[in-house]
């Protein structure tokens, strides 16, 4: 048995050994995988010279090593495998027996629980011998081993490849960045020690403004260091996990779907969402798809029953006809010619009579939306007569309702459907419910219950499956067992419907997703943004990494291969982190060596949950609980659906997750309206990563808020959520130190998405200073030098060549890049600012400020939406700033055209500065104004007294600009009377 601690190969499950010098062997020096020598020289003989896990080039020493030795040396995966001295256990399996004799010598142990870990190894040796015996001596080797042994070329190649960026378009890239932030340290320095007498106040704000821009580019530059693309194989996947007349061994996905109010979402949407999941190409037992109805509403319920039966006809009809996508709504909605590529002669009339069936499933539906527009006095009442439970949605018990599945419900063709279980948590006046949070936790533990799917996938309701085969792309990251060990989830891009060809307002936030996530795959993988990500279930429920040592206790550990950022001296931790990471690590200890509980019988069973304190961290729940210690997941055989049914009602109440880990460690983490950045950053920390996947069709679709006040308002949320976690415990200023899990890049980029709420104070003061300079005749820059004019053209330059390098390896476009820029400072100056005021009431008087749209209707043409004047708050600062601008410049030109040709020159420079921010600005006038130039009568009225008033307290107070001398301050006086 290995010393605890010591890592293992991943790809064979030995030790990893030792190099020549006595050290533990590194094959990659980039991300440390653990590989043994024997299988990175396997990896060198396939041709295979770059690590599959980060994409970094294998070192030139290490290769010349293996070329020297030659072929009648190396020895080959097989042999290596063959030569496993203990075969018939995972390697996960493995590290985690040692981990169990860690815990028994530790000095907490407990005779009790080394007795019972005794009796489970003595039984799972005997089983082993007994098995080892029925097949005649031969040695047992894992699934995934005896599967890539066989004769099929496909089963055993990679699932994944990671392509990094060509050298000829990074390292250009990288050296502008290196060369910008060289003449950025000199461009502050001629600043500093350049100041404007005449103006200092002006200057000193100016310098302070460019100093913080200057750090939010850093946060937001080097975690784009190291950008990868990644390729799967969804045809390496069956042959690897569908082998023709064997059953699949794909594993299972458990869906889930969130919905609050039926009015605001409608349920044609949230159905479509539920078709397009039940339609995936997908083994059907392998999917069951959870609809969380947080609100607790009787036209979901409804309409998920009429779902439920138009699923019977549309889930053949798209696995015969091979549709895409697979959500009808959007399906018949396509402008294409559907005849095309479709050789079924059948095909045409089915399509017809779907489309009509359709239609007829649509009229069923809206006649529920319109039924439901006024609630009855007495409230609704179901057909057999009884009142609807959650007439008040504030206090109600928990409801579930299996739909189809388990139910016998099967398609027009006799083939089974996957499992639709409609889901509505307890609620009770006086309980914190948490939101998003806590629908998505209380799914957790329902499917946890029911079904117990290895991976969870969660999407919003108005986001359907665009691509049926998504699952099977992100499948061929987490199963593959090279990269998927230590994965927490994946993550895929956001893509939108129904956004206007110009994207004025940046909805479809390409730079984040084409750049920045690309940049985070090449460190520690992307953030978690709400929707679309496939999670490992082990990885929510608080459990860290296989791979991952044990947090160190007292002295030092010896080995760092697994940690992201091993660090000389350990920081000091506070005793309740350290009581919290010592609690993660009996769970860790427990996960990975009890997959066999099954083994005990009902008493050693309860002894062994009680003896790890479980409940304390998971809830009262030992059917639950019990689901939690099977790593490859699934519903034990003797479990009865009655009594299930009973238990997921129960662990759905509201006071289960009272004094447990709920939300704190485990499960989606509360305390942000932005709990999926706080989720993912939890599991980051424990040193899990995250895999970015990005097929040619996108995986997913979903609708997006195309008008500029829902717009704003959708930014104020995100932005908030950032202000809260700034505040918070978890906060990556200070937070997650302790075991030197989370790498540097990875944590400035946390950095930057919990800090750019705050560039809106430095960024309203800049667009700010132009029309300042305008009125009063005064500028922030003195009369440059030749040196300066170099300093000032060096730093322009580098801006441009950065952004066209950084297009040049991320395809995207440079009207992409520019709505980017354009709406960065749109919401700066009004969402963001109104976030980080409201995030400081919230925390100073724990007032929760709201700011509320009025809806109105829209045009009923195409693109409608889009010009929709709404009246908010938000629409005030930005205006305001165009006016004071365009009056800046007016006065400007007025000013110039007095004092003769002298003044045009400095009139220049400022009126560049003023049109820098006017043009930033545009998309917000022209969405403003609306089609009709239409604007509401508030939002003119107070722009215009707040540049009024700016205006007369400007002239009266005048503090950005030095007095010359008490004469003409007394002149200033006499002439203008206040």
């Amino acid at each position: 048995m290995m010393e605890s601690g010591a890592p293992i190969c991943h790809s064979c499950g030995e030790q990893v050994g030792r190099d020549a010098n006595g050290g533990l062997f590194v094959s990659c020096h980039e991300c440390n995988y653990p590989t043994c020598r024997s299988c990175f020289e396997y990896e060198i003989k396939e041709g295979r010279k770059v690590c599959l896990r980060c994409g970094s080039p294998y070192g030139e020493n290490l290769l010349d090593d293996v070329e020297k030795k030659g072929p009648g040396n190396q020895s080959t995966m097989a042999s290596h495998l063959n030569n496993s001295q203990d075969v018939g256990i995972h390697a996960r399996h493995i590290s985690s027996v040692s981990t169990v004799d860690s815990e028994m010598n530790d000095e907490y142990g407990n005779p009790i629980w080394k007795n019972r870990v005794e009796s489970w190894k003595d039984k799972k040796n005997n089983k082993k011998k007994s098995n080892t015996k029925a097949e005649n001596g031969p040695a047992l080797v894992p699934q995934e081993q005896q599967m890539e042994g066989k004769p099929s070329a496909e089963a055993s190649e990679p699932l994944s490849i990671v392509y990094p960026i060509p050298r000829n378009k990074l390292t250009p890239y990288r050296a502008v960045i290196i060369m910008r932030l060289v003449i950025l340290g000199l461009f502050f320095h001629y600043r500093i020690t350049n100041p404007v007498d005449s103006a200092f106040g002006l200057w000193l704000t100016s310098v302070i403004c460019e100093i913080w821009f200057a750090f939010s580019w850093v946060l937001d530059q080097f975690p784009k260091w190291k950008p990868v693309n990644r390729e799967t194989f969804t045809d390496r996947l069956s042959a690897r996990y569908e082998r023709e007349g064997e059953p699949s061994q794909l594993a299972a996905v458990d869906f889930f779907v969130s919905t609050v109010d039926p009015l605001k979402e409608p349920p044609l949407i949230t159905a479509n969402t539920v078709l397009s999941i039940l339609a995936v190409d997908y083994p059907v037992d392998k999917v069951s798809c959870y609809v969380s109805d947080d609100g607790a509403a009787m036209l979901t319920f409804e309409s998920l029953v009429e779902t439920a039966e138009f699923a019977r006809k549309w889930v053949p009809f798209c696995k015969k006809f091979s549709i895409e996508p697979r959500a009808p709504e959007f399906y018949f909605s396509q402008k294409i010619d559907y005849l095309k590529d479709k050789v079924q002669p059948s095909f045409v009339k089915e399509r017809r009579a779907m489309k009509r069936d359709y239609e007829e499933y649509k009229v069923r539906v809206n006649a529920l939306v319109a039924k439901a527009q006024k609630t009855p006095d007495e409230g609704w009442t179901m057909q057999d007569g009884t009142p609807w439970p959650g007439n008040n949605s504030r206090d109600h018990p928990g409801m579930i309702q299996v739909f189809l599945g388990n139910t016998g419900a099967r398609d027009i063709e006799g083939n089974e459907l996957p499992r639709l279980v409609y889901v509505s948590r307890e609620k009770r006046p006086g309980y914190q419910h948490h939101k998003k949070a806590g629908a998505e936790n209380a799914l957790v533990r329902v499917s946890g219950v029911l079904t117990n799917a290895p991976y969870i996938l969660n999407l919003d309701c108005d986001h359907y499956v665009n691509n049926s085969k998504a699952v099977r792309e992100a499948m061929c990251i987490l199963m593959d067992p090279q990269v998927g060990r230590d994965v927490c989830y994946v993550q895929f891009p956001q893509r939108f419907d129904g956004i206007d060809k110009s994207d004025r307002y940046a909805n479809r936030n390409i730079v984040f997703f084409d750049v920045n996530m690309k940049g985070l795959d090449g460190i520690q993988g992307p953030m978690y943004v709400g929707t679309g990500c496939v999670f490992n279930r082990q990885a929510l429920y608080g459990y860290g990494p296989p791979s991952m040592p044990r947090l160190r206790k007292g002295k030092e550990s010896s080995s760092c291969l697994s940690c992201c950022c091993p660090s000389k001296k350990k920081p000091a931790q506070d005793p309740a982190e350290v009581y919290r990471d010592a609690k993660r690590e009996d769970l860790n200890a427990a996960i990975f060596n009890l997959t066999e509980i099954d083994n005990y019988d009902e008493h050693e069973r309860s002894m062994l949950i009680s003896q790890l304190s479980f409940e304390k961290t998971f809830g009262l729940s030992s059917v639950f609980i019990e689901s939690t210690l099977m790593e490859n997941g699934g519903v034990p055989e003797s479990a009865n659906s009655s009594t299930l049914i009973k238990e997921a009602i129960h662990v759905i109440g509201c006071g289960f997750e009272e004094k447990t880990e709920w939300g704190k460690e485990i499960g989606w983490i509360y305390g942000s309206v932005t709990e999926d950045i706080l989720s993912g950053f939890k599991m980051h920390c424990r040193g899990w990563r995250s895999i970015y996947c990005m097929p040619l069709r996108p995986a997913f679709k979903g609708s997006a808020p195309i008008n500029l006040s829902d717009r704003l308002h959708q930014v104020l949320r995100w932005a908030l959520g950032s202000v809260e976690i700034f505040f918070s415990r978890h906060c990556p200023l200070w937070y997650g130190y302790g075991g030197g899990r989370l790498k540097w890049l990875q944590r400035l980029a946390y950095i930057n998405t919990i800090v750019y709420p705050f560039t809106s104070l430095p960024l309203i003061a800049y667009c700010t200073i132009p029309a300042v300079c305008l009125l009063t005749g005064k500028f922030i820059i003195p009369t440059l030098s030749n040196l300066a004019s170099m300093l000032f053209l060096g730093l322009f330059i580098s801006i441009i060549v950065t952004a066209v390098l950084e297009l040049r390896w991320s395809g995207v476009s440079i009207e992409d890049l520019w709505r980017n820029e354009q709406f960065w400072v749109i919401g700066g100056v009004s969402a963001h600012l109104f976030a980080v005021f409201q995030g400081f009431l919230k925390m100073l008087a724990g007032i929760d400020t709201n700011f509320t749209v009025t809806a109105k209707a829209a045009d009923d043409t195409e693109f409608g939406e889009l010009y929709m004047v709404k009246w908010t708050t938000l629409l005030i600062p930005p205006t305001t700033l165009l006016i004071i601008n365009i009056v800046g410049v007016v006065a400007g030109f007025s000013d110039a055209l007095n004092k003769g040709y002298e003044a045009w020159g400095p009139l220049f420079g400022k009126v560049f500065f003023a049109l820098w921010v006017i043009l930033h600005l545009y998309p917000f006038l022209k969405g403003l104004m609306g089609r009709q130039n239409r604007t509401p009568t508030i939002v003119v009225l107070w722009s215009v007294l707040l540049a009024s008033v700016f205006s007369l307290v400007w002239v009266k107070i005048n503090p950005f600009v030095n007095k010359v001398g008490n004469t003409m301050a007394g002149e200033t006086c006499i002439s203008i009377d206040c």
